[in-house]
């Protein structure tokens, strides 16, 4: 046995590997529970007893040199595959790219800010919507094509549930579930079943603002929309309100801003009339009001709203909307994140 030992112990000291693995193999091969010495030390159960001390230390200096042999072979691969991982602050840096905000996004976050330091909350909500709350309770009559399939968006066959077509149906519920005094703005996403073009696409972003108080007039909402578009689009800016007609407000109005491109002399922008149509308003009908338990002989009220992606085409002087929807990476890196 101490010959087979001694051969054991030349065999250990000339290993040579190339890899951990190989360094894991050999410590299974000769240190495993059914390696080479682990059988030595089962065989040594049957060595005369008069040999057990000589045999017994050469035999566990054996298991001790080959353990050693094993770590620093170990330790030698370890070390070079730290050094080929380690980092050499002396090279030069990769530069990324920093990105931007979407325009969409941009001007959304500047219209919620300028309203917010009017005292307006943010109010959002599902997209996902049911016939009261986008038409019946705005007082839309069953009648009103706004509510025929070449507008809309339903959810399969059931007509009660579609895409919402504007975010008025988050002012609902939210007359629903807040008494007054209300002041909100409600940004989001909507839906119209519309042919995309440059000017039109089928979906688009709005936001639309609620006001509900006692003695509010349609002096507070032209003041209140002098002030966004003076904000918005420069001190010099100017407005004026048009009769139009919507069915949850009466009175109701189209406000035009004046064109920043020409000064109101008249352009390709403007088509020559020096104002541009950048919104909706109105006072809130009185039905609409009684739809949400709000009585309407206490509070009155008015509500805007405009297209996102308008007031982005307007700042940014885009001439067409499907820009907006493409991602084209060289067209997004022309804004800057705000």
């Amino acid at each position: 046995m101490l010959k087979k030992i001694e051969d054991l112990r030349e065999e250990i000291s000339k290993i040579n590997v190339t890899s951990l693995a190989d360094v894991e193999e050999l410590r299974i091969k000769y240190l495993g529970k059914k390696g080479i010495i682990s059988a030595l030390f089962e065989d040594f159960r049957n060595v005369p007893q008069q040999e057990k001390k000589e045999i017994g230390l050469v035999l566990n200096y054996l298991k001790t040199e080959a353990q050693e042999k094993i770590n620093d072979l170990k330790s030698q691969f370890e070390a070079k595959t730290s050094r080929s991982q380690q980092i050499d602050l002396t090279m030069q840096g990769i530069s990324f790219s920093v990105g931007s905000r979407h325009p969409v996004s941009i001007i959304k976050n500047q219209i919620c800010e300028i309203f917010s330091t009017l005292g307006y909350t943010l109010s959002e909500n599902r997209e996902i919507e049911d016939d009261w709350h986008v038409f019946s309770a705005l007082n839309f009559p069953p009648e009103h094509p706004a509510r025929d399939m070449q507008d809309t968006f339903f959810i399969s066959k059931n007509p009660d549930i579609l895409l919402r077509t504007h975010t008025s149906s988050v002012q609902i519920r939210v007359m629903e579930s807040q008494p007054p005094p209300i002041r909100a703005i409600f940004p989001g996403r909507v839906y119209r079943n519309e042919a995309i073009s440059a000017r039109a696409h089928c979906i688009f972003h709005q936001i639309e603002g609620l006001y509900i108080d006692k003695n509010v007039s349609f002096a507070d909402l032209k003041q209140t929309l002098l002030v966004f578009a003076k904000e918005m689009f420069g001190q010099q800016t100017e407005i004026r309100l048009r009769p139009s007609f919507f069915p949850f407000t009466e009175p109701s109005a189209e406000m035009d801003i004046s064109c920043s491109l020409c000064g109101g002399k008249g352009c390709a922008i403007c088509k020559q009339t020096g104002w541009v149509e950048i919104l909706g308003c109105g006072m809130v009908d009185p039905n609409v009001l009684e739809n949400c338990y709000i009585d309407k002989n206490i509070y009155s009220g008015f509500a805007f709203g405009m297209g996102i992606e308008r007031i982005a085409m307007l700042k940014y002087r885009i001439n067409d909307i499907r820009l907006l929807f493409e991602n084209d990476i060289r067209f997004l890196e022309q804004f800057q994140s705000v």
